[in-house]
């Protein structure tokens, strides 16, 4: 019995030499947390070891003083570098003995694909002696559970097509039906057109009064800053009713950067807009090469509201196409409200769409001057009866500029749509 062992707190122990150089990404550990999460058990940690049988074994060893529940993925197969089945054998001093229930399984599985069983794969069916199978309804390598003195050990496979649905199918309910756990609850409240920095100012006050059991964890990337709200209890009831009232609180603070929730895309709710209210967009797009158009047609069903693109990146197409004056251009210079908003208005007349929006700018890594720093862009919108435009500074990486970019300018629509 370890004193030290927190109850309810867990680890996973990903197993593969291929996770360690690099040549896989190690998508099962963040999956298993945030399903582990939302099943009221507290990830601790997660360590990742190579294909040898002393760090499985140190590492488990390790485990046990921390955390009640061990969850190894990885090492399970037939050939000889799955080494996770006989190294929990020498772990648990016990031999290897004939599965039933697991032979059964991967019997059936080969008759459903018209192939007959191997003697490699039968070998699947040997398990140790202290397991309990845990049925692979995906694959021929079953689950293994374990259970030493009030800890659990789970070894699964590390093909996420087989581990996903064991873990959320059968490991799970099994863990929530032999102990009790908390509730967690979260909400993610999606903000766009403002900075980590400031945001975390104008909630300050917000976020120090958060009751004990909630918390708040800043999720950002280029253009968007995600806030999860999450909290735990024992009564799911009172806990949600909890969470909406934080939720609520929080987006009265900032409700001008709040565009959605629970991971929505910004294109989906402009879309959203513009198809409740009937209305037409195109883009003519420069810096952002086509990438607004992209965002707009990912979405099944975009032609009821998205109409077109000219990627106007040359000047030539810029006054052939969108009827920009070569007077604005040699005169203002490409990257300039101006150009940005002749850039909309010819586009709207030659698409005949309720908006247009214009990308210009310096996406870098060069092309920069002291007037004009690279990742200066100018953003217009047009309507039929109005047009302007505005200057944003977005940085110095070419990528994040034109991700940047094209949501600063789905943003600004979307303001324009609520207005």
């Amino acid at each position: 019995m370890h004193t030290n062992r927190k109850k309810g707190s867990a680890e996973i122990i990903s197993i593969g030499d291929e996770l360690l150089i690099g040549q896989v990404i190690n998508s099962n550990a963040s999956w298993m947390g945030e399903q582990l999460f939302l099943n009221g058990i507290s990830l601790d940690r997660v360590t990742t070891i190579g294909d040898d049988e002393q760090q499985l074994h140190s590492a488990i060893d390790s485990a046990l003083e921390r955390v009640q529940f061990i969850f190894l993925t990885g090492g399970l197969g037939p050939t000889s570098d799955d080494i996770t089945k006989p190294s929990l054998c020498n772990y648990f001093n016990v031999p290897l003995v004939f599965h039933q229930d697991a032979y059964d399984q991967v019997e059936a599985l080969f008759a459903r694909r018209g192939m007959q069983v191997s003697e490699r794969n039968k070998q699947q069916a040997m398990l140790p002696a202290n397991c309990t199978a845990v049925a692979n309804n995906n694959g021929t390598a079953p689950g293994m559970w374990f259970e030493t003195g009030d800890a659990i050990i789970v070894s699964m496979p590390g093909v996420p097509f087989e581990m996903k649905p064991m873990f959320s199918e059968q490991v799970i309910p099994l863990i929530k039906q032999k102990f009790t756990t908390s509730h967690y609850k979260f909400k993610t409240v999606m903000t766009t057109g403002v900075g980590e920095s400031m945001l975390a100012d104008r909630i300050k006050q917000w976020e120090t009064s958060l009751p004990d059991n909630f918390k708040l964890a800043y999720l950002p990337q280029p253009g968007i800053v995600r806030l999860r709200v999450g909290g735990q209890s024992d009564d799911a009831a009172s806990l949600m009713k909890q969470l909406n009232e934080q939720v609520t609180s929080l987006c009265s603070l900032i409700p001008e950067y709040v565009y959605g929730f629970d991971n929505q895309s910004l294109e989906e709710v402009v879309a959203k807009k513009l198809t409740e209210k009937g209305l037409t967009i195109a883009t003519a797009e420069s810096c952002t090469g086509g990438y607004i158009s992209h965002l707009f047609t990912s979405i099944p069903g975009s032609s009821a509201y998205f109409k077109g693109s000219v990627v106007a990146y040359s000047n030539d197409i810029k006054t052939e196409l969108l009827n920009v004056r070569k007077e604005t251009l040699e005169q203002k210079g490409a990257v300039s409200e101006e150009v940005a908003k002749e850039m909309a208005e010819g586009l709207l007349g030659r698409f005949n769409t309720d908006f247009a929006i214009s990308t210009t700018g310096i996406a870098g890594p060069d092309g920069g001057t002291a007037e004009k720093p690279v990742g200066t862009v100018w953003i217009g919108i047009a309507t039929k009866t109005s047009c302007y435009a505005q200057r944003f500074q977005l940085g110095e990486q070419r990528d994040r500029n034109i991700r940047r970019s094209a949501l600063t300018a789905l943003n600004m629509l979307r303001l324009c749509l609520i207005s």
